[in-house]
């Protein structure tokens, strides 16, 4: 049966951009696709698959403190998401490799109101640094 307390929130998420901790950042959502081939061959009546090309696109939003994003333009970065609960069985890392953005937020703000930042971004790669093992 499931412990209801090693279920992960993403209250103690993290991220960091070329090994710096991005502390403004609240939200990161990153994934992958896979571009499938379908066969049909002789012989069978299904459809196959075969593996094509990979996409990575995610997108990273927060808070925004520091020109960091326009001062990087469109250069290739990695991204580190670490996710962590003290209740969880441990850990995860993933790393991102060679982010780009999509676009540049240059401005985006109202009078009175906080202002957020969202970065679109692809990625050519990931790495499961640690990942979490249930007992």
């Amino acid at each position: 049966m499931l412990d209801a307390s090693r279920v992960i929130m993403g209250t103690y998420g993290q991220a960091y951009i070329d090994g710096v901790w991005q502390t403004h950042i609240n939200k990161l959502e990153a994934s992958v696709e896979i571009e499938k081939k379908e066969l049909n061959l002789v012989g069978r009546d299904w459809k196959v698959h075969k593996n094509g090309a990979k996409k990575g696109s995610g997108t990273m939003s927060g808070y925004k403190v520091t020109s960091d994003m326009i001062q990087r333009g469109f250069s290739k970065f990695d991204i580190i998401s670490k996710l962590d609960d003290p209740e969880s069985f441990g850990h995860e890392r993933v790393r991102l490799i060679n982010c780009m953005p999509d676009k540049i937020q240059l401005a985006n703000w109202s009078a009175g109101e906080e202002v957020q930042e969202e970065t679109p971004f692809t990625f050519e790669g990931y790495e499961l640094v640690d990942p979490i093992v249930g007992n």
